[in-house]
């Protein structure tokens, strides 16, 4: 399925996933996620492994990026909130200690459902990204809108990337400068 056009500039892996629905001042957006293909793709190049996805999973990893878009960049909601401690409730356990014949084991437990441990990890990403001091920005770009955290030095970025919509955006400006010369 390779082809679809992912995006992982956004400078956080919550973020990432948040642009999987791009160009959100169109009415319904572009889609990205529109099979549970696409979500096996996109967890895979996010570093999260290649994994099987039910529909339900692609329902719940949805649900999570819209959840996790309120949070950073408009009027959080209650239930958004309830959303992601809900999907928080899957994060990876932490190994633990065995004693056994006077040796020391680490357990790692094995988890359940690797689709929702990866969506757990986005969840607390976000509580991260939420509670911290970074700023989430939203291309200046009219016909983008990606999410991205400034990290430049005055947090004053305009763009998800020079190199896309700054670069366009510049162009556009020097053009209007020298078209009446």
């Amino acid at each position: 399925m390779r082809g679809m056009d992912w995006v992982f500039d956004a400078g956080r892996p919550c973020l990432h996933l948040v642009n999987t629905l791009r160009s959100r001042h169109l009415p319904a957006g572009v889609e990205l996620l529109t099979s549970t293909d696409a979500l096996a793709e996109w967890l895979d190049l996010a570093g999260f492994g290649r994994e099987t996805v039910t529909g339900s999973d692609l329902k719940k990893g949805k649900s999570l990026r819209e959840a996790v878009n309120r949070l950073l960049t408009a009027e959080p909601l209650a239930d958004d909130v309830r959303l992601v401690n809900d999907t928080l409730k899957a994060a990876p356990k932490p190994p633990r200690l065995r004693l056994e014949n006077g040796t020391l084991h680490r357990e790692v437990p094995t988890p359940a459902n690797p689709v929702a441990t990866a969506l757990a990890e986005l969840a607390a990403d976000a509580v991260d990204l939420a509670t911290g001091s970074a700023k989430v920005r939203i291309c200046a770009a009219d016909d983008c809108g990606l999410r991205f955290v400034d990290t430049s030095p005055r947090r004053t970025r305009q763009w998800c990337s020079m190199a896309r919509c700054g670069n366009r955006a510049k162009a556009r400006a020097h053009y209007e400068r020298t078209k009446n010369r």
